[in-house]
């Protein structure tokens, strides 16, 4: 039985950490070393990561990037272009200037309904796991390995997990909305 709850806990914490990781992506008219976490450049062969080829800085709303070779500047300038990142960068021969204006209130309400849609997925996605076990228990019941007794303990027990991380994902979205909504 517990370890139902720990593959469950498990499931859920998959959940909470892609949706972590999908708002540190979300950028709210600032300058976040995060958004270059999905360029990458091919150097000497293999697709290697901006922030390992070169110095991130922040510098007020612009992010800089000082490449450690500086003939990777056009390349890694392309690159940042292609990803589609909603900034230009500028390249002055030494580094790569992005700057990232402030948010008008409309985007700010689209970012804001993004950052829901994403809470609301991640729920979908603890309440899928929920399911999943309480299928498994369900036909450990119907099977007769466990009693009537059991099942519904043990469906309480998934159904606080299932509310504490749905607690959770609320506390994070909130989070999100308010450094979004900041001016």
């Amino acid at each position: 039985m517990e370890d139902f709850i720990k593959n469950a806990k498990i499931l859920m914490d998959k959940a909470i950490k892609f949706l972590s990781e999908e708002y540190k992506l979300i950028k709210a008219g600032r300058a976040n070393p995060k958004i270059l976490d999905k360029v990458f450049i091919n150097y000497y062969g293999s697709k290697t990561p901006v922030n390992q080829l070169s110095a991130i800085s922040i510098e007020g709303r612009s992010l800089i990037l000082k490449p450690w070779d500086v003939s990777l500047l056009k390349e890694i300038e392309r690159e940042i272009q292609k990803e589609n990142l909603g900034v230009t960068p500028q390249c002055d021969g030494e580094k790569i200037r992005m700057n990232f204006p402030p948010l008008n209130e409309e985007e700010r309400s689209k970012i804001s309904k993004d950052v829901s849609k994403l809470a609301e997925d991640t729920k979908v996605t603890v309440r899928n796991a929920r399911r999943e076990i309480i299928s498994k228990i369900n036909n450990l019941k119907k099977s007769k390995e466990i009693t009537e007794d059991e099942t519904s303990k043990f469906e309480k027990k998934i159904q606080e997990l299932t509310n504490s991380y749905n607690n959770k994902i609320e506390s994070m979205c909130d989070t999100k909305k308010r450094e979004i909504m900041e001016v």
